[in-house]
């Protein structure tokens, strides 16, 4: 396999830190050292690489920009750009780091008391544990608020029923962040594997993401310790702000991607020869190539704004979500073209093309989909609410 080269046309790495560069360059290396070599079968069995869980956690990477309790406390463009490089290698391998960190060790951290961080987050940020994040519903996708999991008052303990889809890591994870109506209010509350009522099912045969985990969470009279509910936060405001941090995430993550892509389709068109000379001389396919380059670089300065701003406090919701569409849309849009530039050979597995193409389709829906984000960022821009 090529050694990977990024893109920079802009000299974007002028704009970081010697510091976020040094993690970057780590976080890049272990991926083409510990990564690349095994994602082809892990991707053909559908299965996700756990002996490399463990190694995730010594590099500092899960819960990455989180202060305390074991957690590295990287600065936002350092996160960011850690989330970049493991979806370089796979969106399965970022989406694992975004659920652990963003959407399960984040709300611990922001609304759960202290026992509750000090039982999960040290072991989380090790990898000793797993989580995942129970959101989305069969029929509740983009309208979580109609959700219809509900937790109960029964004297000692809550008893929780209901049902979450498409979760990823659910089969794998020791403990479960739940929203669910109390009261007609949403809450977040932990249920732990091993819960008497709570069960798993894996979701199977995708097309996308399949060297991730990805699980259905069911709870029939699950009955839930009401020290496991998090205090901090009430109503959607917990899991939509769960999910803001991971979309943070998705928009570095997706120019991952499109680098990977465009590196492959670059060095292909190089070496591929047809009318006597590499195809890189004709002009059609320096016009792809182009085209790829110029909107990685527009994505590579969006997030670099977006973690300063990120940094200063100053971030709000609609910039990740106009973050978060243009980039997993430019990823995708690389894809086809750098599969264009492969011909034939593009639609194999010997060339990552296509496997990042195929997630990409995933990415692009869930966590918001392309549509609903640009109506988040409609409704900033025009005061008009569009989306119900």
């Amino acid at each position: 396999m090529s050694q990977f080269k990024a893109p920079d046309f802009y000299l974007l790495d002028d704009l970081i830190s010697d510091e976020e560069r040094m993690i970057r360059d780590s976080v890049r290396e272990w991926v083409d050292r510990e990564f690349m070599p095994i994602i082809e079968e892990h991707n053909r069995a559908a299965t996700f690489p756990m002996h490399l869980v463990p190694q995730l956690g010594e590099l500092g990477v899960l819960g990455a920009g989180l202060e305390g309790y074991g957690c590295a406390g990287l600065s936002p463009i350092a996160y960011g750009l850690i989330l970049q490089e493991l979806e370089r290698g796979d969106s399965g391998l970022r989406s694992f780091a975004s659920v652990q960190g963003a959407l399960c060790m984040y709300p611990i951290h922001a609304y759960g008391d202290e026992a509750q961080k000090q039982r999960w987050l040290p072991a989380m940020a090790r990898g000793e544990a797993i989580g995942c994040f129970g959101l989305t519903e069969a029929d509740f996708g983009s309208n979580p608020g109609g959700m219809l999991t509900r937790l109960e008052d029964a004297g000692d303990h809550y008893v929780l029923n209901g049902s979450k889809y498409w979760i990823t890591n659910g089969c794998i994870a020791d403990v479960a962040i739940v929203s669910a109506k109390f009261d007609g209010v949403v809450r977040l509350i932990l249920v732990e594997r091993g819960t008497p009522g709570y069960s798993t099912n894996t979701i199977k045969n995708k097309f996308s993401l399949r060297a991730s985990v990805t699980s259905e969470l069911v709870f029939e009279d699950c009955r839930v310790p009401k020290a496991n509910l998090l205090p901090g936060v009430e109503g959607l405001k917990g899991p939509l702000s769960c999910l803001n941090q991971a979309r943070y995430g998705i928009a570095f993550g997706a120019v991952g991607a499109a680098m990977a892509v465009y590196d492959e389709a670059l060095r292909y068109a190089q070496n591929r020869i047809m009318f006597d000379r590499p195809i890189a001389g004709f002009q059609l396919v320096q016009n792809k190539l182009v085209w790829m380059v110029n909107e990685i670089t527009k994505a590579q300065l969006l997030v670099w704004r977006l973690g300063n701003l990120k940094a200063a406090g100053k971030m709000h919701h609609t910039h990740v979500s106009l973050a978060k569409r243009n980039n997993c849309w430019m990823a995708l849009e690389c894809c086809r073209l750098a599969r264009d530039i492969l011909g034939a050979n593009g639609i194999t597995d010997e060339y990552q093309t296509m496997r990042h193409m195929c997630n990409l389709e995933s990415v692009i829906t869930y966590e918001g989909t392309h549509d609903i984000h640009g109506l988040i960022v409609g409704r900033e821009i025009t005061g008009e609410n569009a989306i119900a």
